[in-house]
């Protein structure tokens, strides 16, 4: 049975499987292993790892992770990966062993599974039972994951791995035959729908248009209606790749690791279109009844959960956006798009100080801005959580063209070395940086670049970069703060550039600002994956943008903007959380 379950992963064309050797799986992993690598099997550090980098699959591929785990605490280690997945809606399957031998209730490492996994993979948690419907089985749960773009779960009991498949399946009233499901159906809104939208927009004086993940393959679309609009564009941190951000009305990323060009947008317009995003940063989104919104997504129960959607457009991104172009007419004057271009330079003055900003030893900021004029334009970025976040968001300009992922939602660190790994086993000719700080690498990190040591030979193109902003600091995000006097609330020092050498990789570090694009230009260089340890000051300020409301101050005589304006900056501060 172990072998079927092979040709369903790959008849599903799944490449490779993560995860955790254990007695509960033993069977299927060898299974994997006669198949000849085809699915490979992956063997991560970790459980929780094995899942990041099955999520990470899926982001970077655009197709299905699967990650495997035994029952017990083997199981419970994959939730933040799968959560991860279901936050950032990506299909994941996760293949669970269960190998209980006792009374149920009193089993070693005996877990409920059903509600361990019924939330994470929004209750489809399905037990193969019988031989002859485990491959249907399979087949439901990968086109389950595929059409809901969230993770499953199948559990299969050793013994039942270890059965023989019967030459004839007989299939009972109701039981759904194993085929492999074709990619989704083509969604377009309702006409009656585009025309009230492209009315919508087109009667607005100051547009701004929020662009999420889900305008992946619509850049070329969001410009168009941007230019046909007179708009002003801001990103999620999830949507950051989708634009180049070097466009004059291209405001940066919005919400408290963004941009204030991107606050100040929101804060000015009187009309929003919202395409595939579901940016939790809702401290910096336009104020209520302040901007009539149009909201384009494929999931129609996202729409409105945000900010309030006047006319809620379910479909895909790109095909909604050329059905509005031919709705939509050109706008002469564009006072607004001029304005916005003036807010974007203002900014751009403001952060090119940030990086020229002294610090001790090493600016954050200028790492990633030295790294922006050297990433490689077919390259793919993994980032982790922390202030490498806020560096990443606001400093490092991604080529047209450049994959970056993140745990966008979840926010879960430890999340960039498994996001890379499975990237570069994915797309071994490609390029890939992974983004961290030392707390995510002091987390995992270091544990994982043991599965990079284990791989690299093989890839076509060696490089894998390993950021590691090294300062020291135990809050997870720096944040400006002193650092303290006490050695007991600081991070140990690891020499993170040294591990990597005694792992047969390349390591480099670097404590002096002169030598940061030098430290670059050797690790993209090197001709095997290279850790760059950059020691930096903790107490540069991640300084957020203040969420900018001045179109309605003067709207209201009794007070109430101050105290719409308090709420929304309360809401704003316990937002943290989210990233």
């Amino acid at each position: 049975m172990a072998d079927l379950v092979v040709e369903r992963l790959l008849a599903w064309r799944v490449p490779r499987a993560f995860g955790y050797p254990g007695e509960a799986i033993t069977p299927l992993i060898e299974a994997l292993d006669r198949s000849g690598g085809e699915p490979a099997f992956v063997p991560a550090r970790h459980e929780e790892t094995a899942s990041f980098m099955a999520t990470g699959h899926a982001k970077f591929t655009g197709g299905i992770g699967v990650c495997l785990a035994t029952q017990g605490p083997s199981a419970v280690q994959l939730l933040n990966g799968l959560y991860d997945a279901k936050l950032d809606s990506k299909p994941v399957v996760a293949i669970v062993g269960e190998d209980i031998s006792g009374p149920l209730g009193a089993a070693h490492q005996e877990i409920g599974l059903s509600r361990l996994f019924g939330d994470v993979c929004n209750q489809f948690v399905r037990y193969g039972r019988n031989p002859e419907d485990v491959a249907a089985l399979l087949d439901q749960a990968f086109r389950t994951a595929a059409a809901t773009r969230s993770p499953t779960c199948v559990v299969l009991p050793r013994q039942l791995q270890e059965t023989l498949v019967p030459d004839v399946q007989t299939y009972a009233a109701g039981v759904v035959s194993a085929t492999p499901g074709e990619p989704l159906a083509r969604v377009l809104p309702h006409e009656a729908d585009l025309d009230a939208a492209a009315q919508l927009l087109g009667g607005g004086q100051r547009v701004a248009i929020l662009v999420g993940q889900g305008g992946r393959d619509a850049a070329a679309e969001i410009i168009e209606v941007a230019d046909r609009l007179g708009a002003g564009v801001a990103t999620s941190l999830l949507g950051k790749p989708v634009l180049d951000e070097r466009l004059p009305f291209h405001t940066g990323v919005l919400g408290e690791v963004g941009t204030a060009a991107a606050a100040e947008l929101m804060g000015g317009c009187d009309t929003l279109l919202m395409v595939g995003t579901n940016d939790p940063w809702t401290g910096y989104f336009p104020m209520p009844e302040q901007a009539r919104t149009v909201q384009i997504d494929i999931d129609g129960r996202r729409i409105g959960t945000r900010y309030p959607a006047d006319v809620p457009l379910v479909g895909d991104a790109a095909e909604t956006l050329r059905a509005l172009l031919t709705r939509l007419r050109g706008r002469p004057e564009q006072r607004w798009r001029a304005t916005v271009e003036s807010s974007v330079d203002r900014w751009r003055e403001v952060a090119a100080e940030r990086v020229a900003a002294s610090a001790d030893p090493v600016n954050p900021q200028l790492v990633l801005q030295e790294l922006s004029a050297r990433l490689p334009g077919t390259a793919a970025v993994a980032v982790d959580v922390g202030s490498v976040l806020y560096w990443y968001a606001r400093h490092l300009v991604l080529p047209p063209g450049v994959n970056a992922q993140l745990c966008g939602t979840l926010g879960s660190m430890g999340c960039a070395l498994p996001y890379a790994v499975a990237a570069k086993l994915a797309a071994p000719d490609q390029p890939v940086i992974a983004l961290l700080g030392d707390g995510a690498m002091q987390l995992n990190g270091l544990a994982e670049l043991i599965t990079v040591s284990h791989h690299w030979q093989s890839w076509r193109d060696p490089r894998l970069v390993v950021l590691v902003l090294n300062n020291r600091d135990h809050s997870g995000t720096g944040g400006g703060r002193q650092p303290s006097s006490d050695p007991g609330n600081r991070r140990p020092d690891v020499p993170y550039a040294g591990w990597a050498r005694l792992l047969g990789l390349h390591g480099v570090r670097v404590d002096r600002p002169e030598l940061v694009g030098a430290a670059w230009d050797e690790a993209l260089a090197a001709d095997r994956p290279c850790v760059l340890e950059a020691v930096v000051d903790p107490a540069v300020s991640l300084a957020p943008p203040e969420p900018a409301f001045a179109d309605l101050r003067g709207l209201y005589a009794d007070g109430a903007p101050a105290r719409k304006v308090r709420e929304q900056v309360e809401v704003t501060a316990n937002a943290e959380d989210l990233v």
